[in-house]
């Protein structure tokens, strides 16, 4: 029996490594061939801990844009526009891949606001305000059109 233990341990140690993320606000529209959908490395450039709340108002946003509560997005102080997070909600195990567009929270202690829709992602629409970690992720650089043929000069 004690192999049948050792299968398992195996086994576990088998399981599939994390996905590439795919962008999750990409700029193309639907059916538009120019550009692809941008890519992101599973393993974080860096990770902060924090607070995070939400908010679902329609308003103007750093970024330009016009917030939408439906979008997955997410406003911070200083990283980057258009960076992309992933938010671990720490009660839940549950997380999000959002769209930096916006700044704040201007809340002592809170280190992320996201839209209506990346809260109930991970189900923190009850509490309100949860403890989270904020992965940053580092955008894999990609040939914009792999199947295009060469054209051969001679």
């Amino acid at each position: 029996m004690p192999w049948l233990f050792a299968l398992a341990m195996l086994l576990a140690g088998c399981a599939a490594p994390r996905q590439l993320v795919i962008d999750p606000a990409p700029s193309s529209r639907a059916g538009d061939t120019d550009q692809l959908p941008s890519l992101y490395h599973p393993k974080p450039v860096s990770t902060l801990h924090g607070k995070a709340s939400y908010y679902w108002e329609p308003q103007p946003t750093a970024s330009g844009e016009r917030f939408n509560p439906r979008k997955l997005t997410a406003a911070h102080k200083s990283l980057p526009m258009h960076s992309v997070v992933r938010v671990v909600n720490l009660r839940n195990g549950k997380n999000v891949i959002v769209r930096i567009n916006d700044r704040g929270p201007y809340i002592r202690g809170r280190i992320i606001d996201l839209s209506k829709a990346a809260a109930e992602h991970i189900d923190m629409i009850k509490a309100g305000v949860v403890t989270v970690r904020v992965e940053v992720l580092k955008k894999i650089d990609v040939m914009p059109k792999p199947n295009r043929k060469l054209k051969r000069t001679n």
